[in-house]
């Protein structure tokens, strides 16, 4: 699949099981405009119904994943425009989640996710980060939540995704008093999962992405989800989603497939079946 014609914000190309989606405003230091997030909505229903997908990399072009939202066409373009809009309660939650939810859909994949992150990710550039699997910085980075400093709260996936990863007490600090923090603080506190050297962040995620598309498909998904499902339901209810998970992977030919290559000494050919 090779969409990069179809879009003017984003660049999204397939290499073998491996996506790449890029942020291309890196004029704009890849300031998230309506039009990305369009795009990016669209993007994801694509690639939500691609079962092939083994790995996602989320990266951005030029020197900076993203500095946020754009200051001009999403903060006083549409987000103004939909505060002073008279509508109901209602009508203005639904415009809410349809925004909020702009990268849900990454979490939601089939298979994981790779966050490449150099220069720097502000706001919504880091939100963008949290919802993928791994972020790997580039030595240098600098990372921040800066929405209170426009008198608004980080409403795309932060607020759920940060106190996961780095822990309920630095996510408030993150969060209420929008810090910007460099790479090495961002490893220190599992907000990274790995900083490199500028030169070797394309490099070192490519690297973990085949060793994630290497992985048996079926496992993957079914793990990820009873990781959600630890956060999201009551401990009865997480297990009984990883169980559920089990069963298919035992009912499964890759599970054939991974005992006949043990017993045979050989690498096992993953099918998703």
């Amino acid at each position: 699949m090779d969409a990069t014609s179809e879009y003017k914000t984003i660049l999204y190309f397939r290499r073998g099981d491996v996506g790449t989606l890029s942020l291309a405003r890196p004029d704009k230091r890849n300031a998230q405009n309506p039009l990305m997030w369009e795009e990016l909505r669209r993007l994801g229903s694509e690639l939500l119904a691609d079962e092939t997908l083994r790995c996602l990399v989320v990266t951005g072009e030029g020197s900076t994943f993203s500095a946020g939202i754009d200051l001009v066409e999403g903060m006083a373009g549409l987000l103004a425009d939909e505060a002073s809009r008279p509508r109901d309660q209602e009508d203005k939650l639904a415009a809410g989640r349809t925004l909020a939810g702009t990268f849900n859909w990454i979490a939601n994949l089939g298979c994981a996710s790779v966050a490449a992150v150099r220069g720097h990710a502000y706001g919504a550039g880091l939100q963008l980060a949290l919802a993928c699997d791994f972020r790997i910085l580039a030595e240098g980075t600098k990372v921040g939540l800066l929405e209170t400093r426009f008198g608004l709260l980080p409403d795309m996936g932060a607020t759920v995704r940060l106190p996961r990863i780095v822990g309920e007490s630095r996510a408030r600090e993150l969060i209420l008093l929008g810090d910007i923090i460099d790479a090495a603080e961002a490893l220190r506190i599992g907000l990274a999962n790995h900083v490199v050297a500028d030169a070797d962040l394309d490099s070192t995620a490519a690297e973990l992405a085949e060793r994630l598309a290497s992985q048996p498909p079926i496992a993957i998904r079914g793990a990820r989800r009873a990781i959600d499902a630890a956060w999201n339901l009551g401990p009865e209810e997480s297990l009984q989603v990883a169980l559920e998970a089990q069963i298919r992977c035992l009912e499964s030919e890759d599970f054939k497939e991974g005992c006949s290559a043990m017993v045979e000494g050989r690498t096992p050919e993953w099918k998703g079946r």
